[in-house]
């Protein structure tokens, strides 16, 4: 093999070792005619299909390998989507959701009473998992209804092999900010919405929610990460912005700044120690919360995707935000989120 081969040959493979992946919150996506939630009515054929194309004209301009996605209520929807981005229904990862009546989660009927997470991967699954029941370090008593011990949306962990390295990719969807109010057992509200004492309760409610979600979630990860070699992407709608209580008793990234040893569990915001273009970080946001932009969907990779770290396997080249349709009306957004996605090189 002649040299001027042999440099062309390694410039192929360096390419080839380069993926994408992304993260999006497809907002109720479902199939028509089934109800989701009580109080949302079903979509018509017409109203699918305007949905499934605009989610598609949203997502084709990140073109990535890997989709991280929450709010899923139906599999099937996904696939759809999924073949209009160039996948296989077959690369479709979505078991809470599933329409597979053989599906022992699901009966075939999607996902019941909240909507499920999903991936969608160019890439084998080597294996998979659900996180459902928490650990008991992570168990909290929420004031007036007792401990909560599982997963409202349960994460989907997914190891991937990638260009021959195995990733674990986790996507979760934490408890959002939205004041949770008492119900009784056939739903009907018990205390009033409009009371701002109540209020305050409740927000209190949700808050305790998602940082016990959260803390279940970092003991997991820690699993995986402590003393081990083995890379891990955290995506996902986190419902609150990455230095918040919640998001950082996930990752803990200020923890390296006073102990090193920490980076060994640790997880790193991408767009923070992404390799080009740094000043994204600073006009990004990808959701409107009561008017005011901020950064709830957030993509963390463990150390192992640190250019400068001691057992680096590769790094994050670059993270792109895509949020432009958040600037349309609210009836006119096929999701209100926006999308998160990085550009990933192995060595």
């Amino acid at each position: 093999m002649s040299q001027n081969n042999r440099f062309h040959k390694s410039k192929e493979q360096e390419m080839d070792k380069i993926f994408y992946i992304a993260t999006s919150n497809l907002l109720n996506f479902a199939l028509p005619n089934r109800s989701y939630y009580d109080n949302m009515q079903p979509y018509t054929n017409e109203q699918y299909n305007r949905k499934l194309n605009g989610l598609y004209e949203l997502l084709k301009n990140a073109k990535s390998d890997i989709y991280a996605f929450q709010e899923v209520w139906d599999e099937k929807a996904l696939q759809d989507l999924a073949l209009k981005l160039g996948f296989e229904p077959s690369q479709v990862l979505a078991p809470m959701a599933s329409n597979d009546p053989a599906s022992t989660l699901t009966l075939g009927q999607g996902a019941q009473d909240t909507p499920a997470l999903a991936i969608i991967t160019k890439h084998k699954v080597l294996e998979w998992q659900l996180l459902t029941d928490f650990p008991e370090l992570a168990v909290v008593d929420i004031p007036d209804e007792g401990p909560y011990r599982s997963f409202n949306r349960p994460p989907l962990v997914a190891t991937l092999e990638v260009y021959g390295q195995p990733i674990t990719v986790i996507t979760t969807h934490l408890k959002s900010k939205r004041p949770h109010y008492l119900r009784d057992a056939q739903g009907n509200r018990l205390e009033d919405y409009d009371n701002p004492l109540l209020r305050v309760r409740a927000k209190l409610r949700s808050l305790c929610m998602r940082a016990a979600e959260a803390a279940a979630l970092r003991l997991f990860m820690i699993d995986i990460l402590h003393k081990t070699r083995h890379p891990l992407i955290l995506l996902g709608d986190m419902n609150d912005v990455t230095d918040s209580v919640t998001t950082q008793l996930l990752a803990e990234t200020s923890e390296v700044i006073y102990d090193k040893a920490m980076r060994d569990v640790a997880l790193f915001d991408a767009a923070q120690v992404q390799t080009s273009y740094g000043w994204m970080k600073d006009v990004a946001y990808t959701h409107l919360y009561q008017g005011m932009p901020e950064v709830i969907d957030q993509l963390f990779v463990s150390e192992e995707f640190l250019v400068d770290g001691k057992f680096s396997l590769g790094e994050v080249e670059r993270v792109d935000y895509f949020n432009d349709h958040l600037k349309q009306d609210y009836e006119d957004r096929f999701s209100d989120h926006g999308i998160v996605r990085a550009k990933i090189k192995l060595k």
